[in-house]
């Protein structure tokens, strides 16, 4: 267990960590250990793919059957102790210095936008505290995820910072799934509004860095790019990187050589990176980040190390923490699924040391995601290849 109280002692945040491999023991003793202070509101649950979702809502409720519960499976458990795979990890906020209310979205594929104007208000739930955050998971299979947050921004505005993440399974193809309350869901996205006392800070950084000139989106629709220049955007995109034979021919191959060489996409905040190491289209030589690129937008091949991915880290966490002007209750970390090949075992140890060492020994929780949540600025927050932190004051 790893917990902190607010210096007046009206905010708290702890975290609780199982590797039972029974998944409604695990659960239950990740809750116990979690809920660190009185007045608990809210658990969180990031659990590993492999454990059966309805026995892990089991065992939270065994042990907290009154507490709102929002959840996700995982490519990865991220908090204190390290990096991990096959845990159910649990954060808890509570304390009179909070105020939450939960929602949830189903059938979200073809109406984006609706269901993320009905997450938003959750925010009309909520006591009437200085400061809020809405804290979202998606279903990470869902496409154009950014359409969703432009619908929570309809009700939001620019008022409430948007943080969270897509669930992942670990590129299994068993299927991600999100936790709403007592159900276990797909094709979905929960979220919560987290209203405080103190400040809430939220962050994104990514480290990767653009080769060579722009190319022009010529050919797109559905997260698809087809033509780059007016070419085939598959050959377009390993012609640039001087690919190796089998990618362009080979759609696992594709997909390992892609992993660490996003698209890097214009955005008014800079050239956001977008994961192509999902789906590939060998046949119709089409590339596919799950996101929306916009038909004449500019794009760049980037690329990136374990150096520069832990450089961003460290300024993603560095800027949630500052936001706060205060010492942090806890803070929670969400990284990309995709990081982890680029990063290997010893990179992605390091990456959750210097996540602790931010955390100065607050608690931390989160998980490998399919894409990261943080709108800090403009409509858009949906994000690949990044880490994403929001900070409890």
């Amino acid at each position: 267990m790893n917990a902190r109280r607010s210096p007046d002692g009206r905010r708290w945040m702890g975290v609780g960590r199982s590797a039972e491999p029974d998944s409604r023991a695990a659960a239950s003793a990740a809750a116990r250990a979690a809920l660190a202070g009185p007045e608990p509101k809210l658990l969180i649950v990031f659990t590993a793919v492999h454990h059966d979702g309805a026995a892990v809502l089991a065992g939270v409720h065994d042990v907290a059957p009154d507490v709102p519960l929002i959840g996700c499976s995982t490519h990865g458990e991220i908090g204190p102790g390290g990096p991990a795979d096959g845990t159910v990890t649990i954060a808890a906020i509570g304390g009179a210095g909070f105020s939450v209310a939960t929602a949830t979205a189903e059938a979200v594929s073809g109406r984006q936008r609706v269901a993320g104007a009905e997450l938003a208000g959750s925010v009309r739930r909520v006591d009437d505290l200085a400061h809020r955050v809405l804290l979202l998971l998606t279903d990470g299979l869902v496409r154009e995820q950014e359409t969703l947050l432009r619908g929570c921004y309809a009700v939001l505005g620019a008022s409430v910072p948007l943080f969270g993440g897509a669930a992942a399974e670990g590129f299994q193809r068993c299927g991600p799934y999100v936790l709403g309350g007592e159900r276990v869901l797909s094709d979905a996205a929960v979220a919560v509004t987290i209203a405080s006392e103190a400040p809430l800070s939220v962050a994104v950084r990514h480290g990767w860095r653009t080769v060579g000139d722009p190319m022009i989106v010529t050919g797109s629709g559905n997260g698809w790019v087809y033509t780059l220049d007016d070419q085939p955007a598959l050959d377009v995109y390993l012609d640039r990187l001087g690919a190796p034979p089998e990618a362009y021919t080979d759609a696992g191959a594709f997909i390992d050589f892609a992993l660490p060489r996003p698209l890097g996409v214009q955005r008014r905040s800079g050239v956001e990176p977008r994961n192509l190491g999902n789906r590939v289209d060998i046949e119709r030589r089409a590339i596919s980040s799950g996101t929306a690129i916009d038909h004449g937008g500019l794009v760049w091949v980037m690329t990136g190390d374990e150096e520069s991915i832990l450089a961003a880290t460290d300024t993603a966490c560095a800027e949630a923490v500052s936001g706060l002007g205060c010492e942090p209750v806890g803070l929670f970390t969400f990284s990309c699924s995709a990081l982890r090949p680029v990063l290997g075992e010893h990179g992605v140890r390091r990456e959750n040391d210097r996540m602790a060492k931010w955390a100065d020994g607050a608690p931390f929780a989160g998980f490998y995601t399919y894409g990261e949540i943080a709108r800090v600025r403009g409509i858009d927050g949906f994000h690949n290849q990044t880490l994403a932190v929001l900070a409890l004051g």
